[in-house]
C-alpha cells in the first residue's frame, strides 16, 4: 500500500486509537506516534449487574423476553464513533491530505457509518486487520507488503 510522505495511519481496534504520521516516504515507512488513547472497557459481563429483563404483553405469550445489551460493544463503537469525529476535526482543520485506516472489519464498519465528507475525499485506503498491539515497526512492514 502506498503511504506517501506525511500520511496519517490511523491503528485501531475500538478500545485502542493510534494516531501515527508517515515521516518517510512511500518505499522507507518512518510512522511517528502523535497521539494515542486507551479506553477502558471491561468485558460485557463485568459491566453487567443484572439478567435481561422480561415484559407483560397482551398479545401472545403474555412475556417477551428483551434483548440483551453487549455493553462492551456498545462501548467499542462508541469509541469508533469519537475516533471517526477526531478525524473530522482534523480535516476540518487541513492537518492531513492523505488518511490510512487499519481496522478489525467491525470497527472498519462502523467507522464508515461516521466518515465525514472531508475524510472521506483524503482516505487513500483501508486495511481491515487488527494491529493495535504490534510495535511499529511491524505496522510499516504490513502496511508495505499490503
Amino acid at each position: 500500500m502506498q503511504v506517501p510522505h506525511n500520511s496519517v495511519v490511523v491503528v485501531t481496534d475500538g478500545r485502542k486509537m493510534l494516531f501515527l504520521r508517515n515521516e518517510g516516504d512511500d518505499v522507507h515507512l518512518n510512522l511517528k506516534v502523535e497521539r494515542a488513547v486507551e479506553n477502558d472497557n471491561p468485558s460485557d459481563g463485568d459491566q453487567k449487574t443484572d439478567l435481561a429483563g422480561r415484559s407483560s404483553s397482551s398479545v401472545g405469550s403474555g412475556q417477551n423476553s428483551m434483548g440483551e445489551v453487549d455493553f462492551h460493544q456498545q462501548e467499542e463503537d462508541r469509541f469508533a464513533a469519537n475516533t471517526a469525529d477526531l478525524l473530522k476535526r482534523r480535516a476540518l482543520k487541513k492537518d492531513f491530505d492523505s488518511l490510512i485506516i487499519v481496522a478489525p472489519p467491525r470497527t472498519l464498519g462502523e467507522l464508515r457509518k461516521h466518515y465525514h465528507k472531508e475524510v472521506s475525499d483524503r482516505l487513500s485506503g483501508e486495511l481491515d486487520k487488527d494491529l493495535t498491539g504490534h510495535p511499529i515497526d511491524q505496522i510499516e512492514k504490513l502496511l508495505a507488503a499490503a
